[in-house]
């Protein structure tokens, strides 16, 4: 059984690799996209991470959500556009293990209500 507090440090570390992610971007290519997407979706990790912490239904599926766009994002960045690892191949790694997390909270959350 995974705890929720396990998903509320997940989402944590997740909320602060995205915002340093964006500031890296920018202060290395100058890049203000890097900077407010990184930024945008810490913030969206932190609401996810405060609506959890509160036991509100919406809390772990944000955080998924979150997890499977960036996913996508990142994963086809690095598989069609650049095959750098860095930022895009890590950054779809760590989505990846942040939607199963979530994706196990919630799954045991439902089997907690039957």
């Amino acid at each position: 059984m995974i705890p929720p507090l396990l998903g509320h440090i997940t989402l944590g570390i997740y909320a602060v690799l995205l915002a340093v992610g964006g500031v890296i971007g920018f202060v290395k290519a100058r890049s203000k996209a890097s900077l407010i997407s990184g930024i945008l979706s810490a913030l969206f990790a932190v609401v996810a991470l405060v609506l959890a912490v509160l036991k509100n239904i919406w809390g772990f599926p944000l955080g998924l959500t979150l997890a499977i766009v960036l996913f996508v994002l990142f994963g086809y960045r690095y598989a069609i556009h650049s095959r750098k690892f860095m930022p895009s191949g890590l950054l779809a790694i760590v989505s990846m293990v942040v939607l199963l997390i979530m994706t196990l909270l919630m799954l045991m959350s439902d089997e907690k209500i039957s």
